[in-house]
């Protein structure tokens, strides 16, 4: 049975949020796209907490991360999923409306994947979510076997 593309989209913006949906949807670029509205929400569903705790196992295939984000900003997000022994090989993509040099450098110092600026033009801003979805969910090809259960998730779900 073939793996659920599963995408992870961190947005507080219910407006951005619905557009990004939109354009995957609209080009059918994954089976599932799970919605987060701030970083603590993400981190819950990345390491199976809190309300995410029963969750279907497995990780997702790329997580599009807001930088300007309530209770956990993107940047701690980023840095926590990046100095994860485990989840550091998850690829992040930072969705941002920050065109700010120091933001951009310290997402590449953290080891962000890639670093789009969400365009104010609608057509523009589905075509970048459409060329982001398509690469990252199906055209990259991931390690196998990358992501396996990480050892303190099965200690917790024991």
């Amino acid at each position: 049975m073939k793996e659920l593309k599963r995408i992870l989209l961190i947005e507080d913006s219910a407006n951005d949020a619905e557009l990004i949906l939109a354009a995957l949807s609209e080009n059918h670029l994954a089976n599932e796209v799970v919605v987060v509205r701030d970083g603590e929400e993400a981190l819950d569903y990345l390491y199976r907490r809190g309300l995410f705790r029963l969750r279907m196992e497995g990780y997702p295939v790329v997580v599009l991360l807001d930088l300007k984000l309530p209770k956990v900003d993107g940047l701690e997000v980023l840095a926590q999923l990046k100095s994860d022994p485990v989840m550091r090989v998850i690829p992040v993509v930072v969705l941002t409306s920050s065109r700010e040099e120091p933001d951009l450098v310290r997402c590449y110092e953290l080891g962000v994947n890639a670093y789009v600026v969400k365009p104010v033009d609608y057509h523009d801003f589905v075509d970048s979510i459409k060329g982001v979805g398509l690469f990252w969910a199906v055209i990259n090809q991931p390690p196998v076997g990358a992501l396996p259960p990480a050892p303190h998730l099965q200690k917790e779900n024991n």
